[in-house]
């Protein structure tokens, strides 16, 4: 067990759950490049060595962060991804899910698109997005006849969609006032339903259609 030191917050328990809470609060206060071990053990008031005992490195470290956040979006977004909807009535709701995720989590979010750690070297990241990328391939699938293609070509643009909005609340374009996570939310269910009417627009352009429906008639 790691020993506080002189000032230091941490004092018994699980130092690596503590370790986990403490890289959030830094990168909310500083981005993933202001995040390192070295100043979340002073903070913790712990000896620079003692994260070690846990995680090999700032990476490692990162990694199980990056998890805790896909499974707090996970537990956000579970309503909608239990609910017996259409797949593009669940789209809209995991939209709207992601938007309120945001508003409340914001180092979350950094941590999920500012961390870049190959998921293939870290399979906890993998398994602990899978609930919410399953949901929304299931979604997706469903929505596009099974084509991985197109399928990945609406996935990204949800998510797009889905991130746009979080971030244009995150930098005050909703407003500040009681009501603003819920317009932005709202707005971004509305944006994803309309992306998914469209969604034959995503297909790239094909030999004589100059407009990018992918085929000749313009249908999905």
């Amino acid at each position: 067990m790691a020993s506080a030191g002189k000032g230091g917050r941490y004092h018994h328990g699980d130092l690596r759950a503590a370790l986990i809470d403490t890289a959030i609060e830094l990168i909310g206060e500083r981005g993933v490049r202001g995040f390192s071990l070295a100043e979340a053990s002073r903070r913790l008031g712990v000896a620079a060595s003692a994260p070690y005992a846990h995680f090999a490195d700032r990476d490692q470290l990162l990694a199980a962060v990056t998890a805790r956040a896909w499974e707090h979006l996970a537990a956000e977004l579970q309503p909608a991804i239990d609910a017996l909807q259409a797949p593009a009535e669940r789209l809209a709701a995991l939209a709207h899910g992601y938007v309120r995720f945001a508003a409340t989590n914001p180092a979350l979010v950094k941590v999920l698109y500012e961390v870049g750690l190959d998921k293939g070297s870290y399979p906890e990241i993998e398994a602990a997005e899978k609930p919410v990328a399953g949901a929304v391939l299931a979604c997706v699938r469903a929505l596009t006849g099974g084509s991985d293609q197109q399928a990945d070509d609406l996935a990204t643009a949800v998510e797009a969609t889905a991130r746009g909005f979080a971030l244009l609340l995150l930098d005050g374009d909703f407003g500040t006032d009681a009501h603003a996570v819920e317009r932005a939310a709202e707005q971004a269910a509305r944006a994803t339903a309309a992306l998914i009417e469209g969604r034959h627009l995503l297909a790239p352009a094909q030999p004589g259609d100059p407009h990018g429906t992918g085929s000749a008639s313009g249908r999905p």
